[in-house]
């Protein structure tokens, strides 16, 4: 599916996803990837939800986010809290949902101006 919004900033957004790819400003991607508005995409190093840590989720506070959003596939599952500690300890707010779902908040959330990351697993 192919996801447009106006983006007169230069932010960086989901503009699309699929079976085994993701898209950024209409660069495509084969591997999980965490994005924010205002930084080129980089991977993510953990390949699916159940290899999710608090080691792999404490290294999204680096990014000063105020809102994490967790794309965890083609399904909504929600990881176990322990691995989702350093969010939550840090007070950030963090929604998990399927891929197609955080892609279309993230951007909606960029659009607001939000300092948002999202940590997308492939669809």
């Amino acid at each position: 599916m192919k996801l447009h919004l106006a983006n007169p900033r230069n932010s960086y957004t989901l503009t699309g996803y699929g079976t085994g790819y993701l898209a950024v400003n209409g660069i495509r991607y084969e591997h999980p990837l965490i994005v924010t508005p205002d930084a080129p995409p980089v991977p993510w190093l953990v390949a699916t939800i159940s290899s999710l840590s608090a080691e792999t989720t404490g290294l999204l506070l680096a990014e000063s986010a105020e809102i994490v959003i967790i794309g965890t596939g083609q399904t909504q599952i929600f990881p176990d809290p322990a691995q989702l500690r350093p969010l939550i300890d840090a007070k950030i707010g963090l929604e998990i949902m399927n891929t197609p779902a955080a892609c279309r908040t993230y951007n909606v959330l960029v659009g607001e101006g939000r300092r948002v990351l999202a940590a997308i697993f492939l669809p």
